[in-house]
């Protein structure tokens, strides 16, 4: 499942609240791939969403289902025997898992016949599902796929099998025949409905009795349509040997016409190297008919967004400001990098062909009615570009381009002015109030390089992706020392491509130092298995170090749980062994194998107060805990920090917060002061924020609820916007960038004056260099005017 899937939806208005089943052709974090199948709708057609990331839409499901106390309605999922792993997982994030019914498809204990049985055909369970009321109108089989050379156990994974899906709409009864009921004698009335009904009557006339096959025709043969995943050509080798596919072969000798079951639709969700190989190509001949459509291939010169509306705003920013904004990727995110506009598989000496087309979004194959059986193309979205999205903000606010002129000159400042800016703060008299002492630039500005620090807003949003933000993350560029991550909500890696393009996203994954996660909601961190399973493919056969992840116990326990499913190549530490206390604790632990080594060279009854002070000494953190806490401080060394502090915030139970600190420079001989960063987490304005802010020079603060809503913001453990920036002007922060906004608020809320002088709001890909700062602010009123008159749904 395509992380993204929830703000594809909202784009184009798909209701998940009708999924009540998810099939998976695999488990795995690059793609638990499969197709959600709409309850009463797979009839009409089949919607072509190449879709990852099961656990965020799990929880949205989940959510829906339990509307009520009394609901008994749940959603069920269905794939390979490593289902329950990923499930199991899942539980100790997804509320309501009652509400999710999870059916392993198993394999069999025959599954290897000399190479020929290797593949499976294994009901859905259909008696239960028409039992329930469900799949009314189609039956969904499934034929497992696991390369025989793997059935011995020695190398065999859970991991290595793969589902294909044969779906089946129920046959329609033939036309009822008028003039063939007159031949039997019959007369109008309630006879011809019994007939239809499949009951069969005494003809009114004739001494006969009339069946149903007299005087209806031949029932019209339910459309069928093959989903197939095959990650590896093992898998399709296995493909082709199996014989519960035989039935639908068009070439099958042991085939007549009238038995043949006529396959009209393929979805390939196999990568275009299998695709493309000789044993793929020769399983697709077998199929006359099929409309082949490849999901996993790029459409060549693609510049469509995938996410329209998100893409339009992110466009227009760019156009007003390119410095905080820069110009978003609108290409497509495949997983493969093969352009096939029109797919062609010719094999020499061979006349035959297999033709095919690459998918795109919203592409649909109708099934029903049978006269519009085939392609719609109805809903594919027309070639949107930049130059279309500009054009259109110029039509609607003309005066926007003068607007970016004028943005434009804050970055072609004069030197004196900056300096002048220094020598002012220099010459200010504190007046013992932090919250005066905002206005001034702090010393960490002075001189500072653009590869210093960037802070790229990857999710602005909060609780589920909508179509404007996506939900919370945020990347520390720290250019030539790497890079940090707080928070990792569903979309954090289509994000990081859609602002640094594919091979960039991949260089700032292989570059993390670490992840951080504030609390368990998955709303910051279901994207995290997918980070982690990029950088470990990424830096596969290539020395390094496993990464390291900071959070909360339950998001440790999650990770314990997918490693079953597949090594993360990652290492846990728990937040609560980041706090100032537990640094101290190291320091500590340090202090005794100091005081260790030194016993060395004395006699024990010289060392009895040596003794006495370790003792007293002896840290409260699991020793493992301050093992990775030495690393994590070499880590933090490479990266140029010397604070990395989790302090506890009022929201859920075990929520944090962080502060960034980095390493003093010289500049011209004199020693200038690291940069203060503090990020909030989720929470309630309180102490604890307050006081990790004091000096900081950016406070990062979740500003959930509008000031009207107050009430709200208490209930839920949020912070209203108001709140938010009275946070940093209490502690005195230099600049406060409020995120993590309610998806009912994709514009800029209202903000007073005095706000405005050291406030920002932030948006999806937005991109602050540390020495951007000084004229953060300037920007509200130009967001203001970007916005005030579209409106946005």
């Amino acid at each position: 499942m395509l992380q993204g899937l929830q703000r594809f939806c909202a784009e184009h208005k798909i209701k998940l609240s009708q999924v009540d089943h998810i099939c998976l052709t695999r488990v795995c974090s690059e793609t638990a791939g499969g197709l959600p199948v709409p309850k009463n709708q797979i009839s009409q057609e089949i919607i072509l969403l190449m879709i990852q990331g099961v656990s965020g839409l799990l929880l949205t499901l989940a959510g829906i289902k339990n509307g009520s106390p009394e609901s008994t309605e749940h959603v069920d999922i269905w794939g390979p025997p490593n289902l329950d792993l990923l499930v199991n997982a899942m539980k100790n994030f997804v509320p309501h898992a009652t509400m999710v019914k999870a059916h392993i498809i198993p394999r069999s204990d025959n599954v290897m016949v000399h190479g020929n049985g290797a593949a499976l055909a294994s009901s859905l369970h259909a008696e239960e599902l028409q039992a329930e009321g469900k799949f009314k109108a189609v039956s969904i089989s499934a034929i497992l796929l696991t390369p025989t050379d793997l059935l011995d156990g020695s190398h065999f994974s859970s991991n290595d099998t793969s589902i294909v899906y044969i779906c089946n709409l129920h046959d329609i009864r033939g036309e009822f025949d008028p003039r063939k009921a007159k031949a039997c004698g019959l007369k109008k009335g309630r006879k011809l409905g019994q007939l239809q009904n499949g009951i069969s009557v005494k003809s009114d006339l004739l001494d006969i009795e009339v069946h149903p096959d007299d005087v209806i025709g031949p029932p019209i043969p339910g459309p069928i349509v093959l989903i197939v995943d095959c990650p590896t050509e093992p898998h399709a080798q296995e493909l082709l040997s199996a014989q519960a596919l035989n039935a639908y072969y068009s070439d099958s000798q042991s085939n007549s016409p009238e038995t043949t079951k006529v396959v009209n639709c393929i979805i390939h969700l196999s990568p275009a190297t299998v695709v493309s190989s000789p044993v793929y190509e020769r399983w697709m001949r077998k199929f006359d008919s099929a409309q082949h459509i490849m999901a996993r291939t790029t459409r060549e010169h693609e510049t469509t967004p995938i996410l329209e509306s998100s893409a339009r705003i992110a466009t227009r920013l760019h156009y007003l400001c390119p410095q905080l904004f820069p110009a978003p990727s609108l290409l497509s995110v495949q997983n493969d990098g093969v352009a096939a506009p029109n797919f062609k598989v010719q094999v020499e000496g061979s006349i035959s062909k297999v033709c095919g087309i690459s998918a795109e979004n919203l592409l649909k194959f109708t099934l029903r009615p049978p006269r519009r059986l085939g392609l719609d193309r109805s809903s594919v979205q027309n070639q949107m570009t930049s130059s279309v999205f500009i054009k259109e903000l110029l039509s609607e606010i003309p005066e926007i381009a003068d607007a970016a002129k004028n943005m434009s000159t804050f970055w072609h400042k004069p030197k004196e002015d900056e300096a002048e800016l220094f020598t002012r703060q220099d010459s200010e008299v504190m007046t013992g109030d932090p919250s005066l002492a905002g206005h001034a630039a702090p010393r960490c500005m002075k001189n500072v390089q653009r590869d210093d620090l960037e802070i790229v807003f990857l999710g602005t949003g909060s609780s589920i992706p909508s179509k404007y933000r996506n939900v919370s993350s945020i990347y520390f560029n720290l250019f030539s020392k790497g890079g940090l991550l707080l928070d990792c909500g569903e979309g954090t890696l289509a994000q990081l491509k859609r602002r640094y393009g594919i091979n960039g996203a991949d260089s700032a994954v292989r570059n993390l130092k670490c992840i951080w996660i504030s609390h368990i909601h998955a709303d910051h961190h279901a994207g995290l298995a997918r980070i982690l399973a990029l950088r470990r493919d990424l830096l596969k056969g290539v020395p390094h170090e496993p990464m390291l992840v900071i959070g909360p116990e339950q998001v440790g326990e999650f990770l314990k749980d997918y490693k079953k499913l597949e090594d993360l190549d990652m290492l846990f530490l728990d937040c609560r062994s980041t706090t100032v206390a537990k640094w101290d604790d190291m320091e500590a632990d340090s202090m005794n194998d100091e005081s260790r080594d030194h016993t060395v060279l004395t006699s024990l009854s010289e060392d009895s107060s040596l003794l006495r002070c370790s003792k007293r000494m002896k840290p409260s953190t699991p020793v493992d805990d301050i093992k990775l806490l030495k690393r994590f401080k070499k880590v933090l060394s490479e990266a140029g920090l010397v604070r990395f502090i989790s302090f506890p915030v009022v929201h859920c139970p075990e929520a944090f917060g962080i502060i960034l600190e980095s390493a003093e420079r010289m500049n011209c001989g004199t020693v200038v002061p690291g940069w203060k960063v503090v990020y909030s987490g989720d929470t309630r304005p309180c102490s604890e924020v307050i006081e990790a802010s004091l000096g900081a020079t950016i406070l990062i603060h979740e500003a959930t609820f509008e000031d009207g809503l107050l009430e709200e913001a208490i209930t839920r453990n949020h912070s209203t916007i108001k709140e938010a920036i009275e946070v940093g002007r209490s502690a005195g922060a230099y600049r406060i960038i409020l995120t993590h906004f309610s998806q009912r608020y994709p514009k800029v809320p209202a903000l007073d004056e005095v706000s405005i002088q050291r406030t920002c709001i932030a948006f999806d890909l937005m991109s602050v260099n540390l020495a951007d700062l000084p004229v953060l602010p300037k920007l509200l009123p130009y967001l203001k005017l970007l916005f005030r008159t579209r409106e946005l749904i």
